[in-house]
């Protein structure tokens, strides 16, 4: 592989030798935290000193997981960074137990003395993660408590593992016939390729032979999904809060009438998705339009094959509205090492931006040359960037921004580099299959993930309320969700009652709706940022300045957009409408000139 298309790791640690020193470190500095425990009354001073060492502690940490991970990505055939991964994740483990006492400690203090300290000066770069912990003050457990909740951490991801190796490692799917008529085995990487083919035989039978296989698992992987709700209502409760959907989202400080108000306001909007499955019925020419049909291209005949220096430079035009100081980072992101370009034998499949504090961030992709990369390129640099200005403005503590806000500089991207490819093509044909893509985006992100977080809302409810999370239930529940989200023009196929048993956020609770509010939050302030200009700029990009010192909430009320009520998502889904408007006039300026 070209140097060129290869990230630079050694922006984190220079050698594997550099990489063990660090590991060392760690292990040298959660000794010294442990020095601190039953000292933080003492003074704000020690406190201070504790908050300084757990500072260089996490940094640390950070640094080594990350270094690790990342190696291990490039190849994960690698034994020896297999290893340094799994050691990572056993120090990490060592590291939250002993940190375990930090919390409790801090909130044993009585209130006006803990307000003191949280006014003292040398606590000063350190006032709203504090505030944070006193916020939580109920929901935290004595000292002993969060110390067994701390060491009980790797059984509670069984769950998670144990789906894992089900979805990653033991389940094989049949061979199908390809357009060709040769026999390919199915595969996850190639399942989203086959229902995107133009030959409808090869998509039906894909589908079938997805859903098939997980039907042969359904007892295990519902167990499984049973299990991991079950450990996100054990947390809520042993918490004392009312709810594992109001316990997930106080870690952002999100009301819960954000979640609700999602649903609603898409549920209330579900005529425009139904339209929209009209109008793909009507394109495709079926006579009847079935769940394998939803991510074959509407529009045949445009094949756009975007080179990765042509997706570099669409990119940079695209994302011009953000201005100077934005581009110049973005061009250092691409000529310095950030990006691992291309697939490579064990690399780790998809896309992610990731990194460590102190160094730039850095972007996986497996780049092929078609519009579905171009805009996952400019998704991940939004996150890279955000990342970016959050590192360089604010402290460690302070720079993690929340997932709340996570997808917003991502999908903000892509809207405005949508909007750059939409003015500046001509050809009708190419026009339709742009917005064919964006109102996919659309569909895949809003309406498709709002539909993720009902289910969730609806199968944490039954475990709360004693139920059990039977193969049946799970898959009614899901089967009912599609009938109403997709219409009366869609034939919701009997298969997709098991699609629930593929999804792997699903053992991350409540992770979902953040697509469809981040995405409805990009979408308002790209509007102003085209329509604005410079003031909208400035306000944006002290947003991702601000990482995580503020609220999420607050931190977009500040750019411009109130989450907090449903008008932002209503907004988005408007702008929805209007492209489909736009998809349909130019659907029959097409059929016209037949």
């Amino acid at each position: 592989m070209n140097p060129k298309f290869k990230w630079k790791l050694e922006s984190i640690f220079p050698s594997d030798e550099a990489w063990e020193d660090e590991y060392k470190k760690v292990q040298e500095l959660i000794a010294q935290i442990q020095t601190y425990q039953g000292r933080l009354n003492e003074s704000p001073q020690i406190l201070a000193e504790c908050m300084k060492t757990y500072e260089q502690l996490g940094l640390a940490m950070e640094r080594v997981y990350v270094y690790a991970r990342m190696r291990r990505d490039e190849d994960n055939t690698n034994t020896k960074y297999q290893a340094m991964t799994d050691r990572a994740a056993s120090l990490s483990i060592r590291v939250s137990s002993a940190l375990s006492f930090l919390v409790p400690e801090i909130l044993s203090m009585p209130d006006e003395r803990l307000d003191s300290y949280i006014a003292d000066e040398q606590l000063k770069p350190y006032r709203f993660y504090l505030n944070e912990i006193k916020r939580q003050k109920e929901h935290v457990l004595s000292a002993q408590e969060e110390r067994i909740i701390a060491q009980a951490g790797e059984l509670a991801q069984a769950p998670q593992t144990i789906f894992g190796m089900i979805n990653n490692a033991d389940m094989t799917f049949p061979a199908i016939k390809d357009e060709d008529g040769e026999e390919v085995q199915l595969t996850h990487g190639r399942y989203i390729q086959f229902m995107e083919s133009p030959d409808r035989r090869v998509r039906q039978e894909a589908f079938k032979a997805m859903y098939d296989t997980y039907g042969k698992q359904k007892n295990t992987i519902a167990a499984t999904l049973n299990a991991s709700v079950k450990k996100d209502v054990f947390y809520a409760r042993i918490r004392k809060y009312p709810s594992a959907l109001a316990a997930s989202l106080d870690n952002d400080n999100i009301p819960v009438e954000v979640y609700t108000n999602l649903i609603q306001a898409v549920r209330d909007n579900l005529p425009a998705m139904h339209r929209y499955v009209s109008l793909r019925k009507k394109l495709l020419g079926v006579e009847e339009l079935h769940m394998y049909d939803l991510y074959v291209p509407m529009v045949k005949e445009v094949k756009m094959q975007i080179s990765y220096d042509q997706a570099l430079e669409l990119v940079q035009k695209g994302l011009a509205p953000l201005g100077e100081d934005y581009a110049s980072v973005l061009k250092e992101a691409f000529t310095s090492g950030w990006i691992d370009v291309y697939e490579n034998e064990g690399k780790t499949s998809g896309a992610y931006s990731w990194g460590a504090y102190g160094t730039h961030p850095f972007v996986l992709m497996n780049y092929q040359n078609n519009v579905n990369n171009l805009f996952t390129l400019a998704h991940e640099m939004g996150h890279a960037l955000h990342s970016y200005y959050s590192d360089k403005n604010q402290r460690y503590l302070d720079a993690q921004y929340k997932i709340f806000v996570a997808e917003v500089a991502s999908t903000l991207n892509e809207s405005l580099l949508m909007d750059y490819m939409l003015k500046n093509t001509d050809d009708p044909r190419q026009k339709m299959y742009l917005l064919n893509h964006y109102l996919e985006q659309f569909r895949g992100t809003v309406y498709r993930q709002t539909m993720f977080a009902e289910f969730e809302k609806l199968i944490h409810e039954k475990v709360e309320a004693g139920e059990a999370l039977t193969p049946e239930t799970l898959c009614s529940l899901y089967y009912d969700l599609n009938i109403d989200y997709y219409g009366p023009d869609m034939v919701v196929d009997e298969d997709i009652k098991m699609e629930w048993a593929r999804i792997p956020h699903f053992y991350n609770e409540f992770y979902v709706y953040q697509y469809a509010t981040g995405f409805s939050a990009a979408t308002a302030l790209s509007q102003q940022i085209l329509n604005e200009g410079a003031p909208a700029v400035e306000r944006y990009l002290t947003f991702l300045s601000s990482g995580g010192s503020d609220y999420p909430i607050e931190l977009l009320r500040k750019a411009g957009v109130d989450m907090a009520s449903p008008q932002p998502v209503v907004e988005a889904l408007q702008v929805f409408a209007r492209l489909l408007d736009e998809m349909e006039e130019l659907a029959k300026e097409i059929e016209s000139t037949k």
